[in-house]
């Protein structure tokens, strides 16, 4: 049976001090709206309000919950609180900015800057096949400086993926809607069904959750360079553990991008946790670096690129 669809809130909605404009998205686990502050600038609002759980009909303000699902949505919904209060800590230009968050009409909602441009999975459904590995290295290495301060504040993502990678209208990239509160209520409540993105989540999110890290998000960052190279994602992970059918790209993208970045994207991708790039740090040096080489496991070319990973890092 289909989940149930969740009616949004209407335009002109006052919602604490902000009123609403209109849905941006609607997904499985929340609403996001367009919305204004009292000084008229533009925010983005997400609403928790997970359809497996809610239920708000059209013209109704509360969701309806019903008294099996009670416990589950209110632990999401602390999930969710704190999810908002950690984001709210981090001032990154490459994070989305939360400058906001409240409880209101038996839920929690999250209010974010509003950013300007298109998200990478666009970028790339329209320029498949056109993209080039200096945009893909440039992208890559700036949005990598926002998920190393996740990480520095003992935050996993646990949702990257290019529709969850924005590109600002002055194209630099920047991160957003983290999957932290869904994973967590995930883990906590089996009746929930699983909110993560097949072809971008780790192995580990499936099944060996006691093995998750900042490998984990890795991966993730893998799968959206592979799209990015392929214009597609990779097999999910839970297949590939059960019968791996996926190429590595140094064989099959060899005519189109550097050796060195193919067997990168095959390291990320790897199903063994610690077999993949242990940081984002690592990571970053890697993609920093343009000239070709052998092997990618192994650490003596990552050495000599002080200047060129100091140009990327601290760079917005």
């Amino acid at each position: 049976m289909p989940p149930q669809a969740n009616c949004a809130l209407p335009a002109g909605f006052l919602l604490d001090q902000y009123r609403i404009d209109r849905q941006l998205s609607l997904g499985g686990f929340s609403i996001v709206y367009l919305a204004h502050d009292e000084a008229g600038t533009p925010v983005a609002i997400k609403e928790y309000l997970p359809n497996s759980l809610a239920l708000r009909k059209d013209g109704e303000i509360v969701p309806q919950v019903t008294e099996e699902h009670q416990a589950a949505f209110r632990y999401g919904m602390k999930c969710f609180f704190e999810e908002g209060r950690s984001l709210a800590k981090l001032m990154h230009p490459n994070v989305v900015r939360v400058l906001n968050f409240f409880r209101a009409n038996g839920t929690v909602y999250m209010v974010m800057q509003f950013e300007r441009g298109r998200t990478l999975h666009d970028f790339i459904q329209k320029h498949r096949g056109e993209i080039r590995e200096a945009f893909i290295r440039t992208v890559f290495a700036r949005m990598l400086n926002g998920l190393r301060e996740v990480h520095a504040h003992k935050l996993l993502h646990l949702d990257i993926k290019p529709s969850n990678i924005y590109l600002r209208t002055d194209g630099t990239p920047v991160l957003l809607d983290f999957g932290a509160s869904r994973q967590t209520l995930m883990n906590d409540q089996p009746i929930l069904k699983p909110m993560y993105t097949p072809g971008f989540a780790s192995p580990e999110q499936y099944d060996r959750r006691d093995q998750l890290g900042p490998w984990s998000d890795i991966y993730s960052v893998g799968a959206s360079l592979y799209t990015s190279v392929v214009g597609s994602a990779p097999p999910r992970a839970d297949e590939r553990v059960k019968q791996d059918t996926l190429q590595p790209l140094a064989k099959t993208q060899s005519d189109r991008f550097s050796p060195q970045l193919l067997e990168l994207i095959d390291w990320c991708l790897k199903l063994d946790p610690f077999a993949r790039p242990q940081s984002v740090y690592t990571l970053q040096k890697a993609l920093v670096r343009k000239s070709e080489v052998e092997t990618v496991p192994h650490t003596p070319w990552f050495t000599d690129l002080g200047s060129k990973l100091k140009a990327f890092i601290g760079r917005g």
